[in-house]
């Protein structure tokens, strides 16, 4: 923070604490308080109040630079602190307790518990650190007089051979190594489960696999039926039949199916049959002659 920053820091603390006495001295006469609740409330909040403003003060006067503003400072803190000492010492007397209680009081001026600790003034080792130091030396002299003065003894390291040290290295490296390799391996047992949990998801259900099962067999009955009506169609047509295989128009050969084939002269038999049956009209074949209907021979209209 800058200067200025300080500077702004000290004039909200300097207001605070011209607040603070207007409330704590007022201008008009009070009554006197007789509830010791009361009272125990009006020393808790001065108290809070004034520990805030010792905190700012406190902080403005570790920064600030300028010798005059210090020294001023200097002033108003060391009676900020001479005030929370009295502030103390009434609650004490009123309580009978050193340790108080400011929950309520803590949370209508929004401060925290850590708002409570005393901070030592750093100003107190800074400055006084010559007198501190002479004072530490007196007082190691008087124990050296007196024999108590403890040896302040450096321990000293123990030395580590050669093998022990490159034992420790390789216990090291190893127990490294090995948790790379189970890190690798646990990596892999998890894609492994992955896969696994993927591929079983893909897997058909009964009702599908048998819905598709039925679809290739009927695809395949229903084409082994058209096959086996054409060829049945053609051989009543009369067309050449080869081995399989029927000429068409165009003399292109087509294959048929080897199990619905019937013998070339059976064909001819009754194509010549069905013609004939065709050309007499509806009869009926009665001791190897066709007859009509109507008793009437069909030789003796063709005769």
């Amino acid at each position: 923070m800058s200067q200025s920053s300080y500077g702004r820091m000290w004039d909200a603390a300097q207001g605070a604490l011209e607040y603070l006495l207007e409330d704590e001295y007022p201008t008009m006469q009070l009554h006197p308080q007789k509830d010791r609740m009361q009272v125990f409330q009006t020393l808790a909040t001065f108290y809070l109040r004034y520990l805030k403003i010792f905190r700012a003060l406190e902080e403005v006067y570790d920064q600030l630079v300028h010798p005059q503003k210090r020294r001023v400072v200097h002033q108003v803190l060391e009676g900020v602190m001479g005030r929370l000492v009295e502030l103390k010492n009434e609650m004490v007397e009123l309580e009978y307790s050193e340790f108080h209680f400011f929950d309520d009081i803590l949370q209508d001026l929004k401060m925290t518990p850590e708002d409570l600790e005393v901070p030592i003034p750093r100003y107190f080792v800074r400055e006084k650190m010559r007198a501190l130091k002479e004072r530490e030396k007196m007082l190691a002299h008087i124990l050296a007089k007196g024999g108590r003065q403890e040896d302040k003894t450096v321990p000293v390291l123990q030395s580590m051979s050669i093998e022990r040290a490159m034992w420790l290295l390789q216990v090291s490296e190893r127990a490294r190594q090995g948790r790379l390799r189970a890190h690798f391996m646990k990596t892999i047992r998890q894609e492994e489960q992955r896969r696994l949990q993927s591929s079983s998801s893909s897997i058909l259900d009964p009702d599908r696999a048998a819905t598709c099962i039925q679809k290739v067999w009927r695809g395949y009955r229903d084409r082994r039926r058209v096959q086996k009506e054409c060829l049945e169609e053609m051989i009543f047509l009369g067309r050449e039949v080869d081995g399989g295989k029927e000429r068409t128009r165009s003399g292109r050969l087509v294959t048929l199916p080897t199990s619905d084939l019937v013998a070339p002269g059976r064909a001819t038999l009754d194509y010549e049959a069905t013609k004939e049956k065709t050309a007499r009209g509806p009869s009926e074949r009665r001791d190897g002659r066709w007859a009509h209907k109507d008793g009437s021979n069909g030789n003796d209209r063709n005769e």
